[in-house]
């Protein structure tokens, strides 16, 4: 027997009857020899697929919240990613449900972020003419743009957990519903220890009917919600929160846009990233040769606006900051 085959056995015998199993996965977009020979799940091998792709190594130099902050401590789309997967992993083995598709799942939801976090995604939405939605452009990174073109050919059940982590489209497996719960846990709480950190906040700043609830501390507020969604999932049958933890979550996430993602000191720099982001678009729209190489047969087939809006949803924050400062800003001279 193929390991692959001994380990899909052994989620029928160790999972809830809820799970999303391996061997009863819908498929990817193209069938390969590699997926009957391995020794692997398929959930497994797609987790695999994303952390080794171009787009998940961009995370690592993209904005969370804070605009190019100064310090190594802040966090990026990549350690956001990776909380994100700790707190959904943790959940859905509580649960007994599949870790492996949730890992998946998470691991790629944030890959279509654009440079300079909303910032970014407010800029591109304009410059299309319609709304530009990272969820929609993480699922196009691993169906279109990554291996040249071809993509990263992953399961549908990653591909919607992916789409659906959040927007109003809900993905059918619980392990995907998982990481839409396990992404809200993990920002809000993270951008509270950031926020505090720039010093827009003070621990005692949280609201006290939140802290009651919630708790006072970092970890005592993500223990509650991963142990609270938890226990109301496993009674109910389906992922979510008891209606008291429910609302002091949205009363936290209400403080948190009022405090933070709205403060002077959050988007102090937003209208420069936008500008700048809005810049490179039209300056690439009007000057095709300068895109690179690999994106050059895209625009046969996508047009120029899609080629050129998915070149700068890539770019990390430096790299596209360096554009700028190339193509706008003027450089010394020496005579010699």
């Amino acid at each position: 027997m193929l390991l692959r085959e001994e380990l899909e056995r052994q989620e029928h015998l160790r999972l809830n009857t809820k799970a999303a199993f391996s061997d009863e996965s819908r498929g990817r977009l193209r069938r390969t020899a590699v997926d009957d020979s391995d020794v692997r799940t398929c959930y497994q091998r797609d987790t695999d697929r994303i952390v080794h792709c171009k787009a998940f190594r961009r995370l690592m130099h993209k904005t969370q919240v804070f605009l190019s902050p100064e310090g190594d401590h802040y966090r990026t789309r990549m350690t956001h990613t990776i909380e994100v997967a700790r707190i959904a992993r943790t959940i859905a083995r509580a649960l007994n449900l599949n870790e492996d598709l949730t890992e998946a799942a998470a691991m790629g939801h944030d890959l279509g972020h654009t440079p300079f976090g909303h910032a970014g995604e407010s800029a591109l939405s304009e410059v299309m003419g319609q709304p530009f939605r990272h969820n929609e452009q993480s699922l196009r990174v691993v169906d279109v743009l990554e291996n040249d073109g071809a993509g990263l050919n992953l399961t549908y059940e990653v591909r919607m957990g992916i789409l659906g982590h959040t927007g109003s489209f809900v993905p059918e497996t619980l392990e995907c519903q998982i990481v839409r719960r396990a992404d809200q846990i993990a920002y809000v709480n993270h951008d509270i220890d950031d926020a505090v950190r720039a010093g827009i906040l003070n621990d005692w700043d949280i609201p006290k009917s939140v802290s009651r609830i919630l708790g006072k501390t970092h970890s005592e507020r993500i223990n509650t919600l991963v142990c609270d969604a938890v226990n109301t999932s496993a009674e109910a049958g389906t992922i979510q929160l008891s209606p008291k933890v429910d609302q002091a979550l949205a009363e936290l996430r209400a403080f948190m846009f009022e405090r933070v993602y709205r403060s002077p000191v959050a988007k102090a720099e937003e209208l420069k990233a936008k500008d700048m982001l809005k810049r490179l678009y039209e300056y690439y729209y009007n000057h095709p040769e300068a895109i690179p190489d690999h994106f050059q047969p895209q625009l046969s087939f996508e047009g120029m606006e899609r080629t050129v809006c998915d070149y700068i949803a890539g770019m990390t924050d430096n790299y596209a900051a360096d554009k700028f400062t190339e193509l706008f800003i003027p450089t010394g001279w020496h005579v010699r």
